[in-house]
């Protein structure tokens, strides 16, 4: 049986007469979506798939899908005649704009045989002319079909269209198999001894003609391993035996391919290094230089690994480049994305494709010399210059941690002088583009989640105009659903539904803490200035912020905001120390309620508690008034009575969460969880116990404490301490408590659950609301646990990236999903 193999990801151009057999072996070697058929967009387009008269229309159809599925990385099969070489030469255009591979596969199948099976069809009721011209059109094609632009051409005989096999052939850029871990090298240029040097740093074990870890990692070399420097023979010799032993991979440089014409005897320019290494090649045997050659030779552009995370070219590579093969592919991997000008130092202008990347695969590579190596978005440059006197610079992946060496001596001076790229930092870093519309944002806590366009526009306006220094605004706080509704009594909540919740859902213990009547606040700090600059791209002195859970400041004055910041960090100083940190980001209540909420208050309970306080006991009146006159109001009269002492109830409700406070003074924070600090994601790697500990831990008049239970769920004491506990809080004025998982939860679990007092829920349902306990008791809970899930998904994402140091218009991303999420219909009293 024959074997062939097609890209993984290109195209593929079956070629037959009608009756070929065509549809019949795509259907047997590709699945069904990978096939485009002329037939089905001709269907598409005219209800009828032989409608000849429609076949401009169909192919017009026919080549905007093979598009799509080709940008999107899709291996396609185009079902058609492809006889003629205008249509093929279309599809191959086509697959050259998405950079793909193209194969064709020939059905060379007698024309008898062709005929006699479109007689066998009734849909088909063209004659055998027909296939005679296409059989004359095919024979004529298959002398030139491979200068046409295809990879590979497959002819297949009548005996062999049913006795093959089809491989899927990956791209030899495609490693996403290799997760690492790496140490990926930048620019060597010649200097062997400094390589050798940090290869030592990095643990590796030098050894004559190669080197290995032995952890196991992986060297990439960026490219731009000779020329300029000492010893470009000692370069090529030990990445040569590393990449021979499995123990390295390299991609092309332009120097290599400079070095790989000239040693052809290329009339190229000996300039930029390059005499340095043909004198010093010229001191070696031929067998090397042949050797030396043929690695050069065989490098390719550019690097995908570790399931797409991870790109290494030599000079970059943007997002619709990953993964492809052209030449011009190849090209921006060796050159970068040039203008077509030169600068005054006679070097190409190059535009500034970095700045300008959204990609979520992290991209590495050299190149352009720098003094430093720094993150601008995703992408990193390790070209630190060491044959110029500066340093060799190795990125260990995934850490993101950089090692570098300096170089011994300036092996050859620079034409230009190192200069930082210009990656000028802007306040406002998201751009319209990354949130209009539709959008997807992956998560692994909440799995893919989509943020509506109309969602968006409303999170636009609160983001553009009201939000604190985007910089700071790392995190947005979820909103959370209440326990499952409870049938005991009058009772709309209660911790015991609560813990059958978690414990249907394979908790074992929960934590039951306090629900302090407050404001949510994020708090995000610097230690100090030269943190918040380094960390979070603030140089104005600021070192932190304190916003609201859409993301505003809390105090409209920016003194006393300030002011808050500089009380809050004194107050955690200890935490810093406690996690080896110079920055956090605090999950908090600001107290009291009226602080934030006094408008609120005034408005819309203090009002209806005055109105109600004023103009029922003047209705009782009234009715004493008429029942004295011997009218029946005894029913109106008890029932006025209740109302009056449920208007009482609701008006002790909301006072008990005003207190006096004049800017800062009355003022405090009750944090309750340590969310992310640098290189930890706290909020999921610790156990909720272990943050409540250690900010139980701080003393400050600024701070008040968060009480807590812990609870096994096994436990029938324990869950009734838990409930007991519950009773004691809210029987004293408290509004409840937040149930959570104690430890670390997957998917599909509520991050916390809400148990209410009945008081609590006389502000929110309504002096009356027991009086219509059993309606209230339907309200749907599913939209807002739903919602819950996506928003805390979104927000451990966003702090996910800030703490990996993705570029910000990352983490905002996530941060606005949130902020957009919160536009959707749901019953805010939930």
């Amino acid at each position: 049986m024959r074997e062939i193999t097609v890209p993984a990801l290109g195209l593929v151009l079956l070629v037959g007469v009608s009756g070929s057999g065509k549809s019949t072996f795509a259907a047997r070697h590709f699945r069904p979506t990978q096939v485009i058929s002329s037939d089905f967009c001709r269907g598409l387009v005219a209800d009828d798939e032989n409608d000849q008269d429609a076949t401009p229309d169909a192919f017009d159809v026919l080549h905007y899908i093979v598009g799509t599925r080709l940008r999107r990385g899709l291996l396609t099969v185009v079902d058609a005649t492809n006889v003629q070489r205008n249509a093929r030469a279309a599809l191959v255009r086509l697959a050259k704009d998405h950079d793909v591979l193209v194969d064709a596969i020939v059905l060379d199948v007698p024309e008898a045989v062709a005929v006699d099976r479109n007689r066998e069809r009734p849909d088909r009721d063209f004659g055998g002319h027909v296939v005679r011209r296409q059989q004359r059109d095919l024979q004529r094609s298959l002398k030139g079909l491979r200068k046409e632009g295809f990879r590979k051409v497959h002819v297949l005989g009548p005996d062999e269209v049913d006795d093959v096999t089809i491989g899927r052939e990956r791209s030899w850029n495609d490693r996403r198999d290799l997760a690492g871990p790496f140490d990926v090298i930048g620019d060597v240029h010649g200097c062997a001894s400094e390589l050798r040097t940090l290869l030592g740093e990095l643990g590796w074990v030098v050894e004559p003609g190669g080197a290995h870890h032995p952890e196991g990692r992986t060297a990439l070399f960026v490219g731009d391993l000779v020329d300029r420097g000492p010893d470009t023979p000692g370069v090529l010799r030990l990445v040569m035996g590393m990449v021979a032993a499995g123990t390295a991979l390299c991609v092309s440089g332009n120097h290599e391919a400079k070095l790989v014409r000239a040693l052809r005897g290329a009339d190229v320019r000996t300039a930029h290094g390059l005499a340095e290494s043909l004198d010093q090649l010229a001191g070696e045997t031929d067998e090397f230089r042949q050797a030396a050659l043929r690695f050069m030779d065989g490098l390719i552009s550019h690097y995908v690994l570790d399931e797409g995370r991870l790109v290494v070219a030599h000079a970059g590579l943007k997002e619709a480049y990953h993964g492809r093969s052209s030449a011009r592919v190849r090209s921006f991997a060796l050159y970068g994305d040039t203008t077509g000008e030169t600068d005054e130092f006679g070097l190409p202008v190059r535009y500034p494709w970095a700045q300008e990347y959204r990609g979520t695969a992290m991209v590495v590579y050299g190149h352009t010399p720098v003094p430093a190596a720094e993150w601008v978005n995703n992408t990193i440059c390790l070209d630190t210059g060491v044959v110029f006197g500066g340093h060799l610079t190795a990125l260990r992946y995934p850490s993101r941690e950089l090692v570098r060496v300096p170089a011994e001596r300036t092996w050859f001076e620079p034409v230009r002088p190192l200069v930082a790229p210009t990656t000028e930092r802007e306040a406002t870093t998201l751009d319209i583009r990354d949130v209009a519309g539709d959008h997807w944002h992956d998560t692994e806590l909440a799995g893919r989640v989509k943020v509506p366009a109309e969602n968006s526009a409303a999170a636009l306006e609160v983001m553009s105009r009201f939000a604190v220094d985007p910089r700071w605004l790392v995190y947005l706080p979820p909103t959370m659903a209440p326990a499952p509704t409870a049938t005991e009594g009058d009772l709309l909540e209660h911790p015991e539904r609560a813990f059958a919740d978690y414990a249907k859902a394979g908790v074992t213990a929960v934590v039951c803490e306090e629900k302090h009547m407050g404001s949510r606040a994020i708090a995000v700090l610097a230690r100090d200035a030269d943190t918040a600059e380094r960390r979070f791209g603030v140089a104005d002195g600021s070192t932190g912020a304190v916003y609201t859970r859409t993301g505003r400041a809390f105090f409209p004055d920016r003194t006393l905001q300030a002011t808050l910041v500089d009380l809050l960090r004194e107050a955690v100083e200890p935490l810093f120390d406690r996690v080896a940190s110079d920055w956090l980001v605090l999950d908090c209540e600001l107290l009291p309620w009226s602080a934030k909420a006094r408008g609120l208050i005034e408005e819309q309970y203090a009002s209806v508690g005055t109105a109600a306080l004023h103009a029922l006991p003047a209705l009782a009146d009234v009715l004493s008034t008429a029942s004295r006159r011997g009218l029946d109001v005894d029913a109106l009269a008890r029932r006025t009575g209740r109302r009056l002492a449920n208007a009482q109830a609701f008006r002790d409700a909301y006072a008990a969460y005003v207190r006096p406070s004049d800017g800062l003074d009355g003022i405090t924070l009750a944090p309750f969880h340590v969310l992310a600090a640098e290189g930890r994601l706290l909020a999921v790697d610790e156990p909720h116990p272990w943050h409540l500990e250690r900010l139980g831990a701080l003393s400050s008049p600024l701070l008040t404490p968060t009480r807590s239970i812990l609870v096994d769920l096994s436990s029938a004491a324990e869950r009734e301490a838990g409930v007991r506990w519950w009773t004691e809080l809210t029987s004293t004025g408290g509004e409840g408590m937040v149930v959570k998982p104690a430890h670390p939860v997957g998917r599909g679990v509520q991050p916390g659950l809400k148990v209410r007092g009945p008081e609590y829920l006389r502000i929110i349902y309504g002096p009356d609301y027991l009086d219509s306990v059993e309606e209230l008791r339907n309200r749907n809970l599913g939209r807002k646990r739903s919602l819950a899930e996506r928003e805390h998904g979104l927000g451990i994402e966003a702090l996910r990236r800030f703490v990996g140091a993705e570029p910000l218009w990352r983490v905002h991303e996530a941060v606005f999903g949130v902020l957009a999420l919160e536009s959707e219909p749901v019953d805010p009293r939930l």
